[in-house]
């Protein structure tokens, strides 16, 4: 999908340098790719204390060897 935006140029100078990228496509798509797994990553740590736990559950009875 084409699609055009006016890009800081100076912020994308600089993020293609730091990436070591050799097309402003490629450190775009990158760019995108890391925001979104960065808000995946708030998204679960949201939840860290609000997942109740059976206490009574035992992962061991549950191995078995063969």
């Amino acid at each position: 999908m084409a699609t055009n935006l006016a890009i800081d140029e100076e912020l994308l100078s600089l993020a293609l340098k730091a990436g070591g990228f050799k097309t402003k496509k490629e450190t775009v798509n990158t760019a995108l790719k890391e925001f979104v797994q960065r808000r995946r990553q708030g998204e679960i740590a949201e939840l860290f204390g609000t997942i109740d736990y059976d206490s009574a559950y035992d992962y061991k009875k549950l191995r078995t060897r063969k």
